[in-house]
């Protein structure tokens, strides 16, 4: 996120909360009631916004790990393209060996 972005959205939330408030003594609150009715609102957004990021980050769903895992997957895309049939029975007898190493003997 850019610095412009994080203004940005500081002063949408700043704006969403003084018309939050003015909606609220429009609608016929005092001002200490619709004050603390817009708080009310304000920290539930941002409680809420802070569950979902932390979601994210535990469920490793963010934009960066997500990029890591795609390059991942095309690097090792592209190795397996460029192996010779010979490269690729010898890749497979290894895999196959190290899964009967791996599995336990049966009784």
């Amino acid at each position: 996120m850019r610095r412009i972005d994080a203004i940005a959205i500081a002063l949408g939330v700043l704006v969403a909360g003084g018309l939050a408030y003015g909606i609220l003594q429009w609608a016929g609150l005092d001002n200490l009631t619709a004050g603390i009715w817009t708080q009310l609102l304000l920290v539930v957004g941002l409680v809420g916004w802070t569950a979902t990021y932390l979601l994210r980050v535990l469920s490793h769903k963010m934009t960066y790990n997500q990029q890591i895992k795609d390059y991942e997957e095309a690097v090792l895309r592209k190795r397996y393209e460029e192996l010779s049939p010979d490269e690729l029975a010898k890749l497979q007898a290894e895999i196959e060996q190290e899964k009967q190493q791996s599995s336990p003997p049966k009784e």
